[in-house]
């Protein structure tokens, strides 16, 4: 069986948990590698039982947000609301016009951000900070923001349903596309992973 997929097996039960126990920096550029243990809740012994122990080595490393410690839930994903500013094409959204609810509409925005990013992003990342929003929507016209497309979408539908006209300028993404180790709410975005297992061959 692959390492990457005897870790992820080790850690599908209820019962079973991570522990980030270590990262470091490699000798490699923007390369960090993380000693991850997989362990099981042994109720006999009221405690968790070690099971294996894999060193994760994440390459090209561009973002990241960690806390060592117990974990429940470990994944590789090649789509994630966090790899949208790497991996999808950057949109300027300009808009003209005037809402008849500027408040409602600063809300509808805060809303679209919400469900685009969830808790990964936080505004006002993307969006224009020349001045306060409600200012800015209410201005006739300018640019809301540059942000990756699958948030722009959303705030096209937003904008036009507050009848304001919109225009997107799109930019070309050449660079190779990230990926994203998530460790529960912590998270590495590289270009990728690599699974070993510790002290075995």
């Amino acid at each position: 069986m692959p390492k990457r997929q005897k870790l992820l097996s080790e850690l599908q039960a209820d019962n079973e948990y991570g522990v980030l126990l270590m990262a470091q920096m490699d000798a490699v550029p923007e390369t960090l590698q993380f000693v991850v243990s997989t362990t099981q809740m042994d109720e006999a012994a009221g405690g968790l039982r070690d099971r294996g122990s894999y060193v994760v080595r994440a390459i090209g490393v561009r973002e990241h947000r960690f806390s060592v410690g117990i974990f429940a839930n470990l994944r590789f994903m090649d789509d994630h609301p966090l790899l949208y500013e790497y991996n999808m094409p950057s949109v300027g959204l300009f808009f003209r016009g005037t809402p008849e609810n500027p408040t409602e509409l600063v809300l509808d925005i805060f809303q679209a951000y919400a469900s685009t990013f969830g808790p990964w992003r936080q505004i006002p990342s993307y969006l224009n900070t020349t001045k306060p929003l409600v200012d800015l929507v209410s201005g006739g016209g300018d640019v809301l923001g540059e942000m990756p497309k699958p948030l722009a979408e959303r705030m096209i539908k937003v904008l036009e349903h507050h009848k304001l006209e919109t225009k997107i300028v799109e930019g070309k993404r050449t660079e190779p596309k990230m990926k994203a180790l998530l460790l529960d709410e912590s998270y590495i975005l590289a270009l990728d992973f690599s699974v070993d297992e510790l002290g075995k061959a």
